[in-house]
């Protein structure tokens, strides 16, 4: 059973359009940098970005459904987490760092693959991305920032399935491309740990 959306307690503002972002080339060599805001401009210009996807102790994977000011797919629901890392900054580092902002969690989180993609939300914007996917574990409480994230829910793997299924236009484009090869080839992430200690 899915659980309730949590009240928002976070009001940090945490997203900045002039934020640099790492533009990248196909193969994932940085290239350059360029404003948040113009990345996303037309067709989009390809940076490197990250998307998380934390699971709880029953193998439910944790969901935000995006908030209503997002310029590009507000109200749409999607993995954990997801960003950039800024000029500079680690992957590492940022993957944390952005966690903690929108929800404050911490936990350990593994890397699982990358790939690039390109999706057109109407004819002034775009994501184009090549995105790196991690998995984590939590049973914290996540509390969330009322400026990125509407709702949370956590949700049984199957039930997304179907979900998804039944309704496609309600998720993010990266998020069904990243659940869809998770389920195919990361299936062991959403193990109930409960079944893993048995």
């Amino acid at each position: 059973m899915d659980s309730p959306a949590l009240a928002p307690v976070l009001d940090k503002i945490v997203s900045f359009d002039d934020e640099p972002l790492i533009l990248v080339d196909e193969q994932d060599r940085e290239v350059g940098f360029l404003q948040k805001a113009d990345a996303h401009v037309g067709r989009g210009t390809l940076h490197r970005a990250f998307s998380l996807f934390v699971f709880d102790s029953q193998g439910r994977v944790l969901l935000q459904q995006r908030a209503a000011g997002k310029r590009l797919w507000p109200r749409f629901w999607s993995n954990t987490c997801c960003s950039h890392p800024r000029r500079g900054e680690s992957m590492e580092t940022a993957i944390h760092r952005r966690l903690k902002e929108e929800l404050a969690l911490e936990c350990e989180l593994r890397f699982l693959f990358k790939f690039q993609y390109q999706a057109q939300f109407d004819d002034d914007g775009a994501e184009n991305e090549l995105c790196w996917v991690y998995a984590g574990n939590s049973d914290a409480a996540p509390r969330v920032n009322a400026n990125e994230i509407a709702a949370t829910r956590y949700i049984e793997p199957a039930a997304l399935d179907a979900e998804i299924e039944a309704n496609p236009a309600a998720f993010t484009p990266w998020f069904k491309i990243e659940w869809s090869r998770m389920r195919c080839e990361y299936s062991e992430v959403m193990t109930p740990l409960t079944a893993n200690a048995s």
